[in-house]
Order: structure tokens, then C-alpha cells, then sequence
């Protein structure tokens, strides 16, 4: 049987990867990201460097315990900030070609397992939940 620590390693560890190499990529592959960004939206280029660097810092804020709390509500911030980027490739897999429309599909149930993720790996108490204690 695996113990909750065992999960939220885990967990604290899939957020990490997820983000610093997702950071990493807004850095690299800029264009590609700037591609994705709804036409709408203003300076496509600078939200992604701003996303990527809040990735980035996320990533190394989760790490320290003392900041982790606060960097997982960040990243849930983010993670949600980045939904019209997600649903707008979603609804126009033609501008995609390069990426299987599948893909495009489960990005969105994925993003949600990655909120759930992110907050059970990185809040010690979830909101809504409260501890009981015995003899009240």
C-alpha cells in the first residue's frame, strides 16, 4: 500500500517536471507557443515569456516547502490563465496540423487532473476540509 507522502512526492514531483520544462519550452520554442495564443489577445510574444517565466518560478517555488502553498495557488492561477490558449487549438485543429486532433482534445480533461494535482500535492489542508478532533 503507498502512503500519502509517497503520493504527494509524486505528485509535487509531476508538477515540477510538468512546469519546468513547459517554462523552459515557452523560451525556446517561443514562436511555436506565441502560435497558439488566440488572435484576440494582445502581445503574444510577451505573454508567453510572462507565463514561462511564472512557470519557472512555480516549478522552484513548489520545491521550498516555506513558499509551496503559495506557489500552488499560483500555478493554479496560471494553469487557468492558460485555458484559452488550450481551448482555442482545441477548436481549430486545422491551424495544428503537427499535433493529433486527440491530443488537442484531452489537453483540457488533462489540465484539469493537473489543477487537482497541483492542489493536493502542494496545500497541506485543503479548502472546504476540516480537521475533527475528538472529544468536542
Amino acid at each position: 500500500m503507498i502512503h500519502k507522502p509517497m503520493w504527494r512526492t509524486a505528485g509535487l514531483g509531476l508538477v515540477f517536471l510538468w512546469f519546468a520544462i513547459g517554462g523552459i519550452g515557452h523560451f525556446v520554442m517561443l514562436d511555436a507557443f506565441a502560435s497558439i495564443i488566440p488572435p484576440g489577445l494582445p502581445w503574444p510574444e510577451a505573454a508567453v515569456l510572462i507565463s514561462g517565466f511564472f512557470e519557472l518560478l512555480g516549478a522552484v517555488g513548489i520545491l521550498l516547502p516555506r513558499f509551496r502553498a503559495l506557489a500552488g495557488w499560483g500555478l493554479v492561477v496560471l494553469t487557468i490563465c492558460v485555458t484559452p490558449a488550450n481551448v482555442y487549438m482545441w477548436l481549430h485543429p486545422e491551424l495544428f496540423p503537427q499535433v493529433p486532433e486527440w491530443v488537442l482534445f484531452w489537453r483540457l480533461p488533462f489540465q484539469v487532473f493537473l489543477l487537482c494535482c497541483i492542489v493536493a500535492s502542494t496545500q497541506k489542508r485543503l479548502p472546504g476540509f476540516t480537521t475533527q478532533t475528538h472529544g468536542q
